[in-house]
């Protein structure tokens, strides 16, 4: 019998475990009987753990000794301290995930190993690498990593043979992806995909918080946002109020005994309309359109492309969310398909896809943020673009910048700007034993491989001695929340500014390129360059070094033509030297 493989939906708020049945993906319930389990981990004083249920119930008498809401951080250097020992976020992470391990070994009567655990799909890769480490810290096999909209995709298409496209709108408690797929003949390919990593439910909840907690400070005096287990209860009844608005005009949020002064008990009583809710967080909805808008363009489409629009995570329960999607996308969402457990039902279809139980059906899905290497001048060469479909392997040539180099840094970064720094560092290694040269010479391979998972592989090779170095990107931190989620807008808004600098920062360098070669070519000619041209020639050196000085762009261009005209009359006694680039980026 073929092992069992599980699909799991590790998400922010809940998380969901399923598996596939006859052909057919089922959610398989907690132990405590629910579908939903929730994405908290708590430590009683007495020293045991708690997961799920009972560990949320816990958060509002013991906030301090309970962790909800930790994928936020995953792939980051966050810890979190309970009775001075600290925890990752892959380590909470792995509790949760072996708790999910439980239940389904619980349902299934038989050991679970393997898993497809899904993510957002604009996770960095440190934070794909950082899932993985969970599920192994969980004792689990991950068989594949799968973006979520793209498994909400797979579920929702299973047994459609149409082809259609598909646009998925995924927000869930923290995070927004939206997907375009391409659905027909059992293959599943994603066209584009976008997101916002620091934006989901919780946001909902702590905006409505704040209102509270001002209201609350208003009326009494009193300021909670110190108090652990005032502002938890905040926190607790505004996700409340929101969900009841989802499908009421008006909630009402009572908190008996919020505070107490000079011994007299402090509550908090209002009524909330929708409209009212709907009107503190309108900037976060607001936010959803231009990753929206991106990917159509990424993907060469209009809304008149799009044949379905799937909302998926419990976030898009909320009215002004559908509207919003209705009114972008000009279409009336798919109805039928539960928001919260259809990522995991596509898991296990994934799951199943692996194991061959369905043998028909194929998945192409895409990375999400375009990867490469810095060069000499500080500028970022994309080797591989932002969608492209993976697993894919791409080769670039590079060459060294300076003269006799033996070794060169491969610094590999990921992200949209086009000034290196601006990017977001994966790692660095050094390829030593290239054989001396003059710069330009040598030839540098370097390719990229990214697996069915998205996780990074980087190799170079010296074609002239063959040495090579290989790794595989594990980043220390990955992407924190807001970087991965701002490069593209801001690759936008900085476009210009990026080339700008690029274009000076690489002017300068030809320009004393052009210095060198003439310098070294004037000393290896000696008295052999006639004693006019030589004072010429010093006129044009003299410019080049004042122009390097003073960093006026428009001078040191200019120095530069007049300088390469002037070495032109070297051309007689030997090679004219020259400021242009090599026929190859170059490294440092």
């Amino acid at each position: 019998m073929t092992e069992r493989i599980i699909g799991i939906d590790l998400g922010t708020t809940n998380s969901v475990v399923a598996v596939l049945e006859r052909g057919e993906p089922r959610v398989i319930p907690t132990a405590e009987g629910g579908r939903l389990c929730p994405s908290v981990v708590a430590f009683a004083p007495s020293g045991d753990r708690y997961v799920g249920d009972i560990a949320k119930r816990q958060l509002l008498t013991h906030p301090a000794r309970t962790i909800a809401s930790i994928k936020r951080h995953i792939g980051t250097t966050h810890t979190v301290t309970v009775d001075d020992r600290s925890y990752t976020p892959p380590e909470i992470s792995a509790m949760i995930l072996q708790k999910l391990r439980d239940d389904a070994e619980r349902y299934l009567g038989e050991p679970v190993n393997k898993a497809v655990i899904t993510v957002p799909a604009y996770f960095s890769d440190a934070q794909r690498q950082a899932t993985k480490d969970a599920g192994r810290i969980a004792g689990l096999e991950v068989i594949r990593i799968v973006n979520e909209p793209t498994a909400a995709a797979l579920a929702y298409g299973l047994d459609r043979q149409q082809a259609h496209t598909v646009l998925v709108w995924d927000l869930g408690g923290g995070t927004f992806d939206v997907s375009i797929l391409s659905l027909g003949d059992g293959i599943f390919q994603v066209l584009a995909t976008n997101g916002d990593t620091h934006l989901g439910g919780d946001d909902w909840d702590e905006a409505l918080a704040r209102y509270l907690l001002n209201v609350f400070r208003e009326r009494t005096g009193i300021d909670l946002s110190t108090d652990r287990m005032g502002w938890q209860r905040l926190k607790d009844a505004a996700e409340t109020a929101k969900m009841q608005l989802s499908a009421h005009e008006l909630t009402h949020i009572n908190l008996p005994f919020l505070a107490a002064v000079d011994g007299q008990p402090k509550h908090l009583e209002l009524p909330l309309t929708r409209r009212e809710f709907e009107a503190l967080t309108g900037s976060l909805r607001e936010r959803m359109i231009a990753p929206t808008l991106q990917a159509l363009s990424d993907a060469g489409m209009t809304t008149d492309s799009i044949d379905a629009v799937l909302l998926v995570g419990g976030s898009t329960r909320m009215p002004a969310v559908q509207k919003l999607a209705n009114d972008t996308l000009r279409h009336e969402p798919v109805v039928g398909v539960n928001p919260d457990e259809v990522v995991a039902l596509g898991a296990a279809v994934q799951g199943g896809i692996i194991s061959g139980e369905l043998a028909n059906l194929v998945l192409l899905d895409v990375t999400p943020l375009s990867l490469g290497l810095e060069t000499a001048n500080g500028g970022f060469v994309r080797i591989i673009p932002r969608n492209t479909t993976i697993p894919t392997s791409e080769t670039k040539a590079f060459t060294t910048s300076r003269d006799n180099q033996q070794a060169v840094e491969i610094h590999v970064l990921q992200g949209e700007r086009e000034l290196a720094v601006q990017n977001k560092s994966l790692g660095r290694f050094s390829l030593r034993g290239i054989r001396p040269a003059p710069r330009g010479l040598p030839r540098i391979d370097v390719t990229f491989d990214i697996d069915e998972n998205g996780i990074v592989h980087v190799s170079a090779r010296d074609q002239a001695t063959g040495v090579s170095q290989q790794v595989v990107v594990t980043a220390s931190s990955g992407l924190s929340e807001a970087d991965v989620q701002a490069m593209i807008n801001e690759a936008e808004l900085f476009a210009k500014i990026d080339q700008e600098i690029l274009e000076e920062t690489t002017q300068r360098r030809q320009g004393e390129q052009l210095l060198a070669s003439v310098n070294a070519r004037l000393d290896q000619l000696g008295n052999a360059v006639p004693i006019q041209e030589l004072v010429r020639l010093d006129r044009g050196l003299v410019r080049m070094r004042q122009a390097l000085e003073s960093g006026e762009a428009a001078e040191l261009r200019a120095a530069i033509d007049a300088l390469r005209d002037l070495s032109l009359s070297l051309v007689a006694i030997g090679t004219t030297p020259t400021a242009d680039d090599p026929a190859f980026p170059a490294l440092s």
